[in-house]
């Protein structure tokens, strides 16, 4: 595994992969609402480093826990999956292997995102809680593979719920050791093959000043300093642990992958550029060496390989598997053995066991084998010109068997908002499409991957020109006869959520119908409410977003609460209460406000989620209701 280096860099605030609403179509062989929004039968899949088992997560209860099954003498899978963890309210949020005999899985309480790090012996069956102090977090920041057959570095924050300190765990015995105290305004931390904390990023919010040291016992010294605007971070220090690699747009539009001197922070050389995206990726070959390729999202994700043999290695796969995006989700400590997921907008995953030695792959699974792809719709790239001028890009799903011509739509802002859509399988999106909804996804001005200046253009937009890109889009496809204008809903999740309500508030007599899902109403509330260890940020939202004490009018401006005279258009808010970073008090506002007017309005709380909806039954309620609430009203 490649050494994590975890650095706090652009505020993804909301980070929320929402999408869209269904319109109920009479068809006896309509694909049920379940099949899209079930757990895999198999996923996750990853083999041992020794290369002689494969741990997978599969359904228990309605529960996605950790199996194991044996790879046989010719590394092929044998004898049926035992079970390693039974974990019975909330799916685990992921697992990874410690050497050959333990395997650590991550999980939170009901959704309020305190993870903790499990422990589970698989030759005894024994399991511990690594990181058990209540309502803390604990994130992985290095296996220590190479290092350490019983240690890993984890941050937390225990010792202060704003800061995360840096912790060795014996995974086998608990004992936890301080490694790197936070100073106070530390927000990530990096460190070296070796296992040792090297990096440190400092930010009060508009400034960040990247701090390196050669050796624990030395100081800090700073090296690299930006405002919000930019971004510089570390990826991972080269072989023998002299330099490093960084993504970064210093002196540049779009993020480039460069090497830096550790002592100075001068840029020896670029290393990989493009002219119209970031470069914000590197892989790495533990075994050999060597950096292995970058990526890059277009309007898929593309790489640009440095070495042959990882090159020819990816090219051999994508013949076998053509049509598909291709993906490594483990490999052996030799590198020999790969478990391959292959992906496309019509399919959720196909999982492969490449042998590399035999160049043979063999099938897995399929995550969902009910879904047949050719019932499915294609998710095409599209752009258009927003009314100041902007290049936005953007993805449009059409009915499969449909003329794009006078279509009902669902409009589908993603969450973030300093995020991105990308191409490839949406549960949401063909749920809808195959409800004969098309479904538009805008990746409005901010999104990331285009570079600094259109990220910047953002700034303090919230509801204004963020959400003109939206209503822009929506009128171009109207104008070019794609959509009925009668027949336009917007569908969104965290600032999906909030652009849904935005929209509904600024542009009422855009959309006949609208779902909220975990959205923000009140920018004065939702900054009062943030995790504590996102008060570092807080100074980078009151820039980005507008300062509760300074901007004022901007913020009520720009808060769909205030205005709710304006709305018209049928809404369903749905709402996690243990959501951590959407209050539930964002819903609870935006619900009483319109029901005392009294606006049509459904209102769904699950009391066991936080921030998104993860267990299956309550995806398949949300589902459901939002099925019969735009038949209803689209």
């Amino acid at each position: 595994m490649t050494k994590s280096l975890i650095i706090s860099g652009t505020l993804a605030i909301l980070l929320l992969a929402c999408s869209t609403a269904p319109h109920t179509v009479s068809n006896a062989a309509q694909i049920p609402l379940k099949d899209f929004f079930r757990n895999p039968q198999q996923g996750r899949f990853s083999v041992s480093p020794d290369g002689k088992h494969l741990a997978m997560m599969m359904p228990w209860n309605n529960r996605m826990n950790v199996f194991v099954q044996d790879l046989d003498a010719d590394r092929l899978p044998t004898g049926t999956p035992k079970q390693v963890t039974f974990v019975k309210d909330r799916d685990l949020a992921g697992y990874f292997w410690k050497g050959n005999r333990t395997l650590l899985y991550s999980r939170d309480f009901n959704g309020d995102e305190n993870f903790h790090l499990f422990a589970v012996d698989l030759q005894s069956g024994q399991e511990r809680d690594l990181t058990p102090t209540p309502k803390t977090r604990a994130e992985l920041l290095d296996d220590l593979e190479d290092v350490s057959d019983t240690d890993v570095l984890v941050q937390s924050n225990a010792r202060n719920p704003e800061l995360f300190d840096v912790y060795r765990l014996n995974v086998v015995t608990g004992a936890s050791k301080l490694v790197a105290k936070n100073p106070g305004k530390f927000t990530g931390w990096g460190t070296d093959h070796a296992g040792v904390v090297r990096i440190g990023v400092e930010s009060d919010g508009l400034k960040t000043v990247v701090y390196t040291r050669k050796t624990e016992k030395d100081a800090f010294k700073p090296i690299v300093s930006f405002d919000y605007k930019s971004s510089f971070s570390p990826l991972l220090f080269t072989p023998d642990n002299r330099d490093l690699y960084a993504s970064s747009n210093l002196g540049r539009d779009k993020s480039a992958i460069v090497l830096v001197d550790p002592a100075t922070g001068k840029v020896k050389k670029t290393v990989y550029q493009r002219n119209d995206v970031d470069v914000d990726s590197l892989s790495y070959s533990q075994k050999r060496k060597v950096i292995t390729a970058a990526s890059f999202v277009t309007w898929k994700q593309q790489f640009h390989f440095f070495d042959s043999v990882a090159q020819n290695r990816y090219r051999k796969i994508e013949k076998l598997l053509p049509g598909y995006q291709i993906y490594y989700s483990s490999v052996d400590h030799d590198e020999d053995l790969f478990t391959v997921i292959a992906t496309s907008d019509k399919t959720r995953g196909r999982y492969y066991l490449y042998d590399a030695l035999k160049d043979r792959l063999t099938f897995l699974t399929d995550v969902s084998p009910w879904l047949d792809p050719s019932r499915l719709s294609d998710m095409k790239p599209i752009e258009y010109r927003s009314r100041d001028g902007l290049t936005i890009h953007g993805y449009l799903t059409v009915p499969r068997g449909k003329e794009a011509k006078n279509l009902p739509l669902v409009v589908n802002p993603h969450g973030g908002p300093w995020v991105r859509d990308e191409w490839g399988f949406n549960p949401e999106v063909q749920f809808l499409a195959s409800r004969g909804y098309a479904v538009f996804q805008p990746n409005y001005r901010g999104s990331t991957g285009y570079g600094k200046k259109f990220f910047v253009r953002s700034f303090k937009q919230w509801g204004k020109k963020m959400q003109d890109d939206i209503t822009d889009g929506v009128l171009w496809l109207e104008k070019k006869g794609i959509v009925d204008p009668k027949r336009v809903a917007i569908y969104g999740g965290s600032y999906g959520g909030y652009a849904t309500l935005a929209g509904i508030t600024f542009t009422p007599d855009l959309y006949a119908c609208a779902v909220d899902y975990v959205g923000v109403s009140n920018l004065f509330t939702f900054m009062n409410t943030i995790p504590p260890y996102w008060k570092a940020d807080l100074t980078k939202l009151h820039a980005m977003v507008g300062d509760p004490a300074k901007d004022q009018a901007l913020l009520r401006a720009a808060s769909p609460v205030f205005h709710v005279d304006r709305i018209k258009a049928p809404l369903f808010v749905a709402q996690g209460a243990q959501d951590p970073r959407v209050n539930i008090n964002e819903s609870n506002q935006i619900v009483d406000s319109l029901k005392k007017r009294g606006v049509e309005i459904e209102y769904m709380v699950k009391p066991n989620e936080g921030h998104g909806f993860h267990n299956e039954e309550n995806r398949f309620d949300f589902y459901g209701a939002m099925e019969t609430f735009l038949a209803r009203y689209l």
